[in-house]
């Protein structure tokens, strides 16, 4: 009996005895799986994502600039199924576009590429001159943004906006932003001839050409080298367009 008893202690103090109380619980200290150490890992996708949700606006345009800078508006990066612009939107994104605070700068610009060259004599030289050009080059983008992205998208229901391929190699992107020139789509998100561009730039050409541009410059030929500069200088833009996320995140991983 009494070395049962002694032997008893014995037992308990050997490695192998378990405690018969709780096992106590684990803290945030000691568990290296609690939920305030765990970290979200945010992968390349998710960048791309937020990204792009910092591009785009509410309203279903964009709020991004070429070169940070030109307005950019209409352009939506990885965008396929979307709802269609109302007519209000069409327009009111067109004349935040329009009369963008870069813009003066950029009309100032060709009005004096136009003074070096003398084009359009009839406007003359010295600050008139000056003045007449800028005026003309102000009014000759405002009516041609209206007419090809606000007045006959809205009549004839198709969307105003260029949609990135980002997909391919570099002829493939080049090829598809060159013909967005020619073929849009349609509020109904259907592909189909680009009316409001060909049309659009065609009749903004002639009412200026016929309206404030010089009596001498009055001419249809005149209409139609108007009318050619405006489609060739879109088809460019929509290359930059094309092409200019990919510039975008080069120069932000460069400043990383």
């Amino acid at each position: 009996m009494v070395m049962a008893l002694l032997a008893g202690p014995a037992l308990a103090q050997q490695p192998g005895a378990q405690p018969s109380g709780p096992a106590p619980e684990k803290t945030p200290f000691n568990d290296p799986q609690s939920n305030s150490e765990k970290k979200k890992i945010e992968t390349p996708g998710d960048k791309g994502n937020k990204s792009q949700d910092r591009q785009t606006d509410a309203s279903g345009t964009s709020k991004d600039r070429l070169f940070f800078t030109l307005p950019n508006f209409l352009t939506l990066e990885n965008a396929n199924q979307v709802p269609p612009l109302t007519a209000g939107q069409k327009f009111k994104v067109v004349a935040r576009s329009s009369f963008d605070y870069v813009q003066y700068p950029w009309y100032g610009f060709l009005a004096g590429i136009g003074q070096a060259e003398n084009s359009e004599a009839g406007y003359g030289q010295g600050a008139q001159g000056y003045g007449k050009r800028f005026g003309a080059a102000a009014a000759d983008g405002t009516i041609e943004n209206f007419m090809t992205s606000a007045v006959l998208p809205s009549l004839l229901r198709q969307d105003p906006r260029f949609f990135q391929s980002g997909h391919g190699g570099f002829r493939r992107r080049t090829w598809y932003a060159l013909t967005r020139i020619l073929v849009t789509r349609g509020d109904n998100g259907k592909s189909q001839f680009n009316y409001s561009e060909v049309f659009g730039s065609a009749f903004s050409a002639a009412v200026s050409t016929y309206s404030y541009h010089p009596h001498a410059d009055r001419r249809v030929g005149n209409t139609a080298k108007v009318w050619g500069t405006q489609v060739g200088y879109d088809s460019l833009t929509y290359v930059v367009k094309e092409f200019w996320p990919d510039i975008r995140r080069k120069l932000r991983k460069k400043k990383e």
